[in-house]
Order: structure tokens, then C-alpha cells, then sequence
């Protein structure tokens, strides 16, 4: 029997939507890394290091994978039909909230004029 003291709690994704998620993140952080530096010590001397291909291609494009990634984590649905078991099989008791109680003594009768 469960304690009523006991407080269930439910996390918004499973496991695996977290590691792809901090996955996505890293990419993200590792495409900021490569837009990084290519300035100049001297203010006064130009570098043409700021134009080349890690930073105006690479670095973008890695940070735009690290977005797809954080989406594909959010919208992923791991395991829908251990889900959906899960909840038909909770009963219906006082923790449940009022709409998802069944209504009791409840008759549908249309009234006659």
C-alpha cells in the first residue's frame, strides 16, 4: 500500500531525450568555439583570418546541427506504448484530478417541455 505522505514525481522527458538534448548542446557549444578568435593583437593591422572557412562556414553550420539536435530531443517520443499502459493501468482515485474521475449518479435525461 502507498504511503500518502509520498509524493510522485515525473520528469517532462525519459532518459534518452536528456542525453540527446545535452548532446545538442555540447555541438552547440563546440560551433561557439569555432567561431572564436582570428582577431588581431594590434588594432591597427587588419587580419583576413576572421574570413576563412571554419568561421563564415563550419562554425555556423555545426551550431545550426547543434539546433536540429535540441529539437529532434524535445520532440522525440521514446517509448509512447509503455506510456499509454502505464496509464491504463493507474485506477482512479482521490490523487487524480476531478476531470479524470468517472462522474457518479450522473443520468443523462433530456427534459420534456
Amino acid at each position: 500500500m502507498k504511503n500518502n505522505n509520498e509524493i510522485n514525481t515525473h520528469f517532462l522527458f525519459e532518459k534518452v531525450n536528456y542525453k540527446i538534448l545535452l548532446i545538442g548542446l555540447a555541438v552547440i557549444a563546440l560551433g561557439f568555439i569555432l567561431m572564436a578568435g582570428g582577431g588581431s593583437d594590434d588594432p591597427k593591422v587588419f587580419s583576413e583570418d576572421i574570413f576563412n572557412f571554419r568561421r563564415i562556414r563550419l562554425a555556423p553550420t555545426v551550431v545550426l546541427l547543434g539546433f536540429g539536435i535540441t529539437i529532434y530531443a524535445i520532440l522525440k517520443n521514446p517509448n509512447p506504448a509503455a506510456k499509454e499502459t502505464a496509464i491504463a493501468e493507474t485506477p482512479a482515485t482521490a490523487e487524480t484530478f476531478p476531470e479524470e474521475q468517472p462522474i457518479k449518479n450522473f443520468t443523462n435525461k433530456k427534459k420534456k417541455k
